[in-house]
């Protein structure tokens, strides 16, 4: 689950990691009497979406007056703003946040993540700000300097030495910078947090560390004791339909392509994205119906996929093992009468109960339904459905 910055930066300052002072608006007006509280006499008014490269996209603003507060929080509210993390379909603003101008020395990129091959929490610093750090990654990635953190030691005061002094931090610096990262790697475990970035963290000429941006996404399977952090979701920003399946256990991720894909097993899932890709097909969806489907959610399955009108064939890959083939059949047939399912739907169906559910849809004699007699035969036959073979 992501969040927006202004609700990440609200979670730092209650564990000390120093932010800008800010407040959020969702009317023009209000964006203008945030920025006369605030005071001073430069405002940053920063549109708030779940994606990156909002400022190369125009969502971040300078405002030099209170008066070109409302003019930008006017521009941006309600404007779609297209990044390279949003897709060419882009995101509508539908709340800004306006802060307070800051003298910056410089910038600074610093983020945690789960390394899954080390098993341990990462944090990485660079002295590259500002810049995305998957281009920094891939052209200069002797600039990224990363630090391992035990989870049964914590973070030490040599985790923090070496991420200094891999930024040629000034001696007089490196404390202040140390209880900064400390700080944060609090805010990530106690949130049960998947992702930090600030980008940039700033030092400013007093020689002050601020989080000058943040972006926090959380394990969706630790939220059952993130009460607080759930509170902060914004549906708005996710896709209806991945919440719509997310209300009946499914999980599902829509992407670009044109065949639809339910299947059972996360890694079935990927196995069968690889393949229609392999047959030189595009997936339009990942949908992992899970173990113990019942015929009422494969038929809720069918419905959410064919809510993209994109999909031009379905691909119904089961390997029954927790869950029943008979089931799917039945869920197939139930998904017929509940939803009009218009295009072709290719069946691979294997392991408990396999025959009995052939059987099942063979007697339905659905005419758009295809049988398939292992997986590459039912990519080969989807991706051809898909194209209008």
């Amino acid at each position: 689950m992501n969040i927006h910055e202004h609700q990440a930066k609200e979670i730092f300052r209650k564990y000390g990691v120093p932010t800008p002072k800010g407040a959020v608006a969702f009317k023009p007006e209000n964006a203008v009497k945030a920025a006369q509280e605030l005071g001073g006499d430069l405002w940053v008014v920063k549109a708030q979406i779940h994606a990156g490269g909002r400022g190369k996209a125009g969502g971040v603003k300078i405002a030099k007056s209170t008066e070109e507060v409302g003019k930008y929080a006017e521009e941006l509210l309600g404007k779609t703003l297209v990044t390279h993390q949003t897709g060419p379909e882009g995101k509508v603003v539908h709340r800004i946040y306006i802060e307070e101008g800051l003298d910056i020395d410089k910038e600074f990129y610093l983020g945690m993540v789960l390394d899954r091959a080390k098993e341990m929490p990462v944090m990485m610093a660079s002295t590259e700000g500002g810049m995305e750090i998957e281009e920094v990654a891939a052209k200069t990635p002797e600039k990224i300097i990363k630090v391992a953190i035990d989870p049964a030691v914590g973070f030490q005061g040599f985790h923090g030495r070496d991420l200094a002094f891999g930024l040629g931090l000034p001696k007089e610096q490196v404390n202040t910078f140390i209880s900064f990262a400390k700080a944060l790697y609090q805010v990530y475990m106690d949130n049960d947090a998947e992702l930090i970035e600030i980008n940039p963290l700033v030092r400013t000429g007093a020689g002050k560390f601020i989080a000058l941006d943040a972006k926090m996404s959380f394990d969706n399977n630790a939220l059952f004791r993130q009460s607080e952090i759930l509170s902060m979701r914004d549906l708005s920003e996710e896709e209806p339909t991945e919440v719509e399946a997310g209300k009946y256990g499914l999980s599902y991720v829509k992407l670009d392509g044109n065949v639809g894909c339910m299947v059972n097993g996360a890694g079935l899932s990927m196995a069968t994205m690889d393949i229609i890709k392999h047959e030189g097909g595009d997936p339009a969806n990942f949908l992992d119906v899970g173990g113990g489907a019942s015929a009422e959610t494969v038929a809720k399955g069918f419905e959410i996929i064919l809510q993209d009108p994109n999909v031009k064939a379905i691909f119904v890959n089961i390997f029954g093992g927790i869950v029943r083939c008979d089931r799917v059949a039945n869920g197939i047939l139930e998904a017929t009468k509940i939803t009009e399912v218009n295009v072709p739907v290719v069946v691979r169906l294997d392991g408990t109960n396999a025959e009995e559910a052939t059987e099942i849809l063979r007697n339905a004699k659905i005419d758009n339904i295809i049988a398939a007699d292992n997986l590459k035969d039912g990519a080969i036959k989807v991706v051809n459905a898909a194209k209008g073979a």
